[in-house]
């Protein structure tokens, strides 16, 4: 899989840039894996938090750049660290020897390759805990195929259903065509989520969905294709954090944050499709 970092093509964007020789693309990823922080989490889904939290590596830079991302100075900016593989393997076994439940990997599309080299040595090393891929949902088809039996859990954002609110707000029109193909593919991998006697998830797929200004996510049409096309047992969590951050404020129709009757009739979208974990 190294070799795809020498004409990258880890997703959807496929730029085609030699990483290993300096050059970089839409993401500004280079060939080293860098990261922001490496700590228990105690701000993710129940599943995962546990009483010990979750093992999460925020990984720096991302393919999608949202306009209203609130984490801009790591996946904009690029604020961070270089680290080589076995310091990778290393954080891995320092977090699930502080008791964490899982290793969550947080933006990891443009670091695959180093993170399955990382992988032997963690686990010569004793790494048993699960291993959670989160992600904003725009993969690599043929990407994700090759993580089958790799990853434990996938956690991908749903976040717009429509191609016009997707190239608005992340450049990326393709993005609702190329999450569905994903989200089947990953369902198809790990199944619903499944948690353990302790309510702790240790397989299967977790959906996010954020709830924006004015419907702008498209709700509707992505729980509708949740439950029909993926599973009506979907664990699917639906977010009220929206907050416009970064330069949000250049877009009047996302400039504030969602009221209570947009999330109420979020949850109640939800559920009239079927849908009924997670939230």
């Amino acid at each position: 899989m190294g070799k795809i970092l020498a004409s990258c093509c880890l997703c959807p964007r496929a730029c085609t840039v030699n990483r290993l020789a300096g050059e970089r693309g839409y993401c500004l990823a280079g060939a080293e894996v860098m990261i922001s922080s490496a700590s228990p989490h105690f701000g993710e889904e129940p599943p995962l938090v546990g009483s010990h939290g979750s093992g999460t590596i925020f990984l720096t830079h991302c393919n999608l750049k949202c306009v209203f991302c609130q984490n801009y100075d790591i996946s904009h900016r690029g604020e961070g660290k270089r680290i080589s593989s076995s310091e990778l393997a290393q954080l891995m076994i320092d977090l699930q020897l502080r008791g964490c439940h899982n290793i969550n990997f947080v933006t990891p599309t443009h670091y695959v390759p180093q993170i399955v080299a990382a992988l032997p040595r963690a686990i010569e090393l004793g790494l048993k805990v699960p291993l959670v891929y989160n992600c904003g949902g725009y993969e690599s088809l043929e990407v994700i195929k090759l993580l089958d039996g790799v990853i434990d859990i996938y956690m991908p954002d749903t976040k717009f259903a429509r191609e016009w609110e997707a190239a608005s707000y992340c450049n990326a029109p393709d993005y609702p065509r190329v999450l569905q193909k994903v989200l089947l593919e990953m369902h198809w991998q790990v199944g619903d989520l499944m948690l353990d006697e302790q309510g702790i998830a240790y397989h299967g797929l977790l959906i996010r969905h954020l709830v924006m200004p004015h419907g702008v996510a498209g709700t509707t049409e992505s729980m509708s294709f949740i439950a029909r096309r993926v599973s009506a047992n979907s664990y699917v969590n639906i977010m009220d954090q929206y907050r416009p951050l970064y330069r949000a404020g250049e877009y009047p129709e996302i400039d504030r944050r969602i009221t209570s009757q947009e999330y109420r009739e979020a949850i109640e979208i939800a559920k009239d499709a079927g849908l009924r974990r997670g939230f």
